[in-house]
């Protein structure tokens, strides 16, 4: 099964909660199934088996986790589909479900268990028809574009104070300000806040100069142990992250020097591990999100290098992910981003200008990101991809990020 993690944000771009987005069935890669068996499995939540399989602690405690529902999967037996707390999830629905007392009544017995609702894909007039399931809901998701933010909070104020505002298809980080400034939002959700702020001139901060020299010393084509001890010897943050972690590593723990830290390490793992480390300095003054996509995409592509045929470059793939949000990091164009980090040209290319060998992964994990199960069941055809290495993939790069914090 397909899946991923779309978040939602807070005023203070705080990540309070994710939307968890599903596929079963590649129609691409079975045709046959196509306008076939469509109910097979519909009685089962999806994403309660998905949070179940993942684990609930693989976001933070306070994060809670929208969970689409059918009409006949709302109707199973979500208890034993996943053992989170109740209070963490929150149901789905959509005008698949109709306003009729069998569903309003379930979803009362919901509520009573301790689960949260949400209503999204409702057309302003179809509101008054959903009264019952409005005096229900916790939150509703409206479309940014096509309400009147100023009408709709004077509405919900007075009809159903309870509910809390979601503004969806935010594309640009000045769309956020903007609706942040008007009011009325609770969470907000869209691509706004992978997409860099490009106009003006942006000086890059001199703390971030020196991380970008860094980066450039260990990604030299074959860079000494010795030089990268220096180098990581400048920041004392560095250091002691450094010396901890290959003394949890040791049987008999004591390495007190960077250099010894390094040569046990070698050069290939120190190398991920400066590139990691690094990289969440260069990032921490932007939302957690941010590092958090950029080492997502790091270890789903690396886990994808063999799928796509690359078995060689994962490393490569690895420094993909992790480079490819540093236009937002650095609030420059892709362009002017690379131009202060030396990284190989076929990086480069597939970061700037969609092209070269990587060029078809990265397009696939972004694709991927927005859940956009077409096009990706589309490249996955091409690619010969399986649903189960791309499944596992995303869930091991899900838990390692995990462990990484």
């Amino acid at each position: 099964m397909l899946m991923a993690l779309v978040p939602l944000f807070d005023g203070n771009m705080a990540v309070k909660a994710y939307s968890i987005f599903s596929q079963k069935d590649n129609h691409f890669l079975n045709p046959l199934l196509l306008g076939t068996g469509q109910n097979d499995g519909a009685a089962v939540v999806e994403g309660l088996e998905l949070i179940e399989s993942m684990g609930i602690e693989t976001v933070e405690e306070d994060q809670e986790i929208f969970v689409p529902v059918g009409n006949i999967s709302i109707f199973s037996d979500v208890e034993s589909q996943c053992s989170a707390p109740h209070h963490r999830i929150v149901f789905l629905i959509d005008n698949t479900i109709p306003p009729v007392e069998m569903y309003v009544n379930r979803l009362r017995e919901l509520k009573e268990k301790g689960y949260k609702l949400a209503v999204r894909k409702l057309a302003v007039s179809d509101f008054g028809n959903y009264a019952e399931v409005m005096k229900l809901a916790d939150y509703v998701f409206l479309n940014n574009r096509k309400v009147a933010i100023e009408k709709a909070r004077i509405y919900f104020g007075k009809l159903y104070p309870h509910i809390r505002l979601c503004a969806g298809g935010i594309d640009t980080m000045e769309t956020y300000e903007e609706l942040k400034v008007t009011g009325g939002y609770q969470l907000y959700e869209g691509e706004f806040y992978r997409v860099p702020v490009t106009k003006g001139e942006h000086d890059v901060a001199p703390l971030k100069v020196n991380y970008i020299e860094l980066l450039n010393v260990v990604n030299d084509v074959d860079f000494d142990l010795l030089e990268a001890a220096n180098v990581i010897g400048r920041d004392t943050a560095l250091t002691i992250s450094l010396l901890q972690m290959v003394n949890r590593m040791t049987v008999n723990s004591g390495i007190t020097t960077i250099r010894h830290a390094a040569a046990m390490l070698g050069q290939k793992e120190l190398k991920k591990w400066i590139n990691t480390a690094v990289a969440n300095k260069l990032y921490a003054d932007k939302p957690s999100e941010i590092t958090r996509l950029s080492l997502l995409r790091a270890k789903f592509a690396e886990r994808l290098a063999g799928s796509f045929g690359m078995q060689d470059k994962s490393e490569e793939l690895f420094l993909l992910g992790l480079f490819s949000v540093l236009d937002v990091v650095l609030e420059k164009t892709m362009e002017d981003a690379m131009e202060m980090v030396m990284v190989a040209g076929d990086i480069r290319d597939a970061l700037t200008q969609g092209k070269g060998p990587y060029a078809t992964l990265y397009e696939f994990i972004q694709q991927y990101e927005k859940a956009d199960w077409q096009e990706v069941s589309r490249q996955m055809l091409l690619a010969d991809v399986s649903m189960e290495d791309v499944h596992d993939a995303y869930m091991d790069a899900l838990k390692w990020y995990k462990q990484l914090v």
